[in-house]
């Protein structure tokens, strides 16, 4: 079977549970987002991340999968979806590591300047943490026009976005914090 389909020509696309959707719906730009922030993230790790952050990278890239698929069912599907869910626990586990980063010295020193340190995966992580911001935009908007988004998919993005900023000052500090 061939990834082309053209099921999508008319303009809609497919969502969980055989179900179509415009392709401009508030609910694919969200799900678009969020696949433009794991890619992202793929480049940073690609960029030669520092060993002990890949893991990290790593894991926030399944939640990120599970969320894509948490948006992929609509509200009327939503007791059928039996997979992955991004949940407050994600949401601790982001928590921790960002207080984890910070007790080794990392510390809001004013605005970020991505690339002035010369450090191509810094530059990619904060590449990475501006669209996470623009993924948690476009999941409050669809959830405000009604497309009820799981409150832990919005709360994880916007700690998400937090914990980038902080991993891309310890990934721009020569042997990390």
């Amino acid at each position: 079977m061939s990834i082309i389909t053209k099921r999508g020509d008319d303009g809609h696309t497919d969502l969980l549970f055989g179900r179509r959707i415009g392709k401009t719906s508030p609910r694919i730009v969200a799900l678009g987002s969020i696949d433009e922030l794991n890619a992202a993230l793929g480049l940073a790790r690609a960029a030669g991340l520092r060993d002990e952050l890949v893991p990290i990278i790593d894991h926030v890239q399944e939640k990120l999968v599970a969320a894509m698929g948490q948006l992929a069912t609509l509200p009327e599907d939503r007791e059928r979806y039996s997979y992955a869910a991004v949940s407050s626990e994600d949401i601790e586990w982001i928590e921790q590591v960002a207080r984890e980063m910070e007790a080794r010295g990392v510390r809001f020193t004013g605005w970020a300047r991505p690339g002035a340190e010369g450090a191509i995966a810094a530059a990619a992580m904060d590449f990475a943490r501006a669209v996470a911001r623009r993924a948690e935009r476009d999941a409050w908007e669809l959830d405000q026009s009604g497309g009820e988004v799981s409150g832990d998919v919005l709360l994880f993005l916007n700690r998400l976005s937090d914990l980038l900023w902080i991993l891309a000052r310890v990934e721009e500090q020569p042997g990390g914090a």
